[in-house]
């Protein structure tokens, strides 16, 4: 099986050759797409923890502090840390906002007590020490020591921080609370809600406490249709790359409807044709996806926001391969097991 399959893809070699570039260009481009739902998806537990908080305090009636619209005071952070159980209690103010003078973009805003609860982890410069001072994710392009329009306050940007992102790769602004709150609020003392490092057994009243599970499950909300928008487009990759597959080995399969007969006709156990043609598939199909692995990486490069692989995405898209090059085997396949050896002599 090994020998006639090698030989077959030795005698088709041009043509397999193109399918496996064209198929890898599929490939790359389904790789690029999940590696951007995993992007997402990795997102909200990372910018969740970046609070390094336990519990969370909300408005009752809020969704959660993303995405809630019912603010609360945010005095209500010392009335929590005073609780049995609270270790720390911070305000936090979290809004959408734009950054930059010139060609403003979309930005997150994160107003945390400096020092406390949602202060970020600093990868270049210093974290924000007074009013005035930011802390940029990647995804906004100044330097440290560099000036910042942010909700129309200039703020000079002290550091940056190796995360941040949500809300599909949207780059995030970290500022002292006050500043956040006279963006937001023009100066009144209100947040979305408390970070709570430690148990919080009874709320304030009017209040709910949320853990982090479910201020997570809060944030995926808004980017469920976005994330099933881009599943149902790696799916169809996925399937495009198997019929451009399937058609090249079809072809084969027709052009050697006498060599099957001739191995039927001599005996040639059924699993060895089969097995042939189905290896011949498998292979153009793991060949493709090897070389998929730098297409995706060219194709991150125009992507909005980070694609992110890693190994489980390699292992993934080794699995799919061999699928996607088993299904494809089957058009060849069905014509191998249909043919009459009497073919190997002449007859129809």
């Amino acid at each position: 099986m090994w020998l006639v399959t090698a030989r077959d893809l030795q005698f088709r070699a041009r043509r397999f050759i193109i399918a496996i570039a064209v198929t890898s260009l599929v490939f790359g481009i389904a790789l690029a797409i999940d590696g951007m739902r995993r992007s997402v998806q990795h997102e909200i537990p990372a910018i969740v923890a970046n609070f390094d908080a336990d519990q969370w305090v909300t408005a009752r009636g809020a969704s959660g502090p993303f995405t809630t619209t019912r603010v609360i005071d945010a005095a209500t952070a010392d009335a929590v840390s005073d609780s049995p159980g609270v270790h720390e209690a911070d305000a936090v103010v979290l809004s959408r906002t734009v950054s930059g003078s010139g060609d403003p973009a979309d930005a997150n805003l994160v107003g945390h007590v400096v020092g406390g609860l949602g202060a970020p982890p600093i990868s270049e410069g210093h974290a924000a020490r007074t009013s005035g001072e930011a802390v940029v994710s990647p995804g906004i392009t100044v330097d440290v020591g560099d000036d910042l329009q942010v909700g129309g306050e200039t703020f000079r940007v002290v550091g940056k921080t190796a995360g941040g992102r949500y809300y599909f790769g949207i780059p995030t602004v970290f500022v002292p609370l006050e500043d956040a709150q006279d963006i937001v609020f023009h100066g009144q003392d209100l947040a979305m809600g408390v970070a709570v490092k430690g148990h919080l057994d009874t709320p304030p009243p009017d209040m709910r406490v949320l853990d982090n599970s479910q201020v997570e499950s809060d944030l995926r909300r808004p980017l469920a249709g976005g994330v099933q928008s881009l599943v149902v487009t790696a799916v169809l990759m996925w399937l495009i790359a198997a019929g451009i597959i399937g058609l090249i080995v079809y072809l084969s399969a027709l052009e050697r409807l006498r060599d099957f007969a001739v191995f039927k006709a001599t005996g040639a156990p059924t699993r060895i044709i089969v097995g042939g043609l189905m290896l011949q598939s498998v292979i153009v199909s793991v060949l493709a996806a090897a070389l998929a692995i730098p297409v995706s990486k060219l194709v991150g490069f125009g992507l909005p926001f980070p694609s992110k692989l890693g190994v489980q995405g390699l292992v993934q898209m080794l699995a799919i391969a061999v699928v996607v090059g088993l299904l494809a085997s089957l058009a060849g396949v069905r014509n191998a097991l249909t043919t009459d050896p009497a073919a190997a002599f002449g007859g129809n």
